[in-house]
């Protein structure tokens, strides 16, 4: 018991020792005192943490204070995983941040996640106007298990925006997660689900930088995995030398080699190529 008090002794030491470091990468609105009380309590209460080393725990940390996210399990957690070096912990945005970032990029006009439940009603369709989804929840005592996640996010010229995933795409992506069987994946499934479906939606969406390191944040917890869902049609595609950087890398990422398609791996979470807890009902 006295190594653990100690443990945590020195980790809030490092913490306030740290705190101009915070101060400088945090933004105006959030005090560095309350982010490093909040770190301390998730520290204190996740022995996890404690045993991390120092290094990828502090470096979970400035991600955070960067991105101007609480490290609260609500916001955004920071979670552990063991690698060939030990315990090493890793910052990890959740919906609610997400969606925080999203509010506060100025990006988008609105964005909003749910879950999709066996008795509700969902319908999906795609005509001339666009991608369309109509949702009634079921609202009695028993909606049934859960069969799919969506996301819509309309531009602020108008455009809409969605993704939809199947649960067998959602938990694709969960066994993926080097913490699959504990950490957010256990405890907040539904969340984890609408984060999903928000990182792949992201793709097709103009963002902010900061919210676009965001979203991508904790990849490095999510292990290649194989698709076995049918491939879609190949295209070939040459990106112009005019595009930007990114647009050019997303646009090879989609292409497939002639002549024949070949499978590709699909990097978790979500789209088909790369890789990230609605508002008042999402833990933003």
């Amino acid at each position: 018991m006295s190594k653990q008090i100690s443990k945590v002794d020195d980790l809030r030491n490092s913490i306030q020792a740290l705190g101009p470091q915070f101060k400088s990468a945090l933004p105006a609105h959030i005090p560095v005192e309350k982010f490093s009380r909040v770190l301390m309590t998730a520290i204190s209460t996740n022995p996890a943490l404690q045993d991390a080393s120092r290094n990828s725990l502090f470096a979970a940390c400035m991600k955070l204070a960067q991105s101007g996210l609480l490290p609260d399990g609500s916001e955004a957690a920071i979670v552990t995983f063991k690698s060939k070096d030990g315990v090493t912990a890793t910052a990890m945005p959740m919906i609610k941040g997400i969606l925080k970032l999203v509010r506060n990029s100025g990006e988008l006009a609105s964005i909003t996640a749910n879950v999709v439940y066996k008795n509700d009603t969902f319908k999906y369709w795609i005509d001339e106007g666009g991608e369309k989804i109509n949702h009634e929840p079921n609202l009695g005592s028993d909606r049934g298990d859960i069969i799919l996640v969506y996301a819509i996010a309309r531009t602020k010229d108008g455009a809409v925006y969605a993704e939809v995933m199947t649960k067998q795409e959602i938990d694709a992506i969960r066994n993926s997660s080097r913490s699959r069987d504990g950490g957010p994946w256990s405890t907040w499934y539904g969340e984890m689900a609408k984060k999903s479906v928000i990182r792949r939606l992201s793709k097709k969406l103009p963002m902010s930088t900061d919210l676009d390191i965001a979203v991508t944040a904790d990849d490095n917890l999510y292990e290649p995995i194989q698709t076995t869902q049918p491939e879609p049609e190949p295209i070939t595609v040459s990106a112009p030398k005019t595009k930007s950087k990114k647009l050019a890398e997303v646009i090879e990422a989609e292409a497939t080699p002639e002549p024949e398609p070949k499978k590709v791996k699909n990097y978790a979470p979500g789209s088909d190529d790369t890789p990230m807890p609605s508002a008042e009902d999402v833990p933003l």
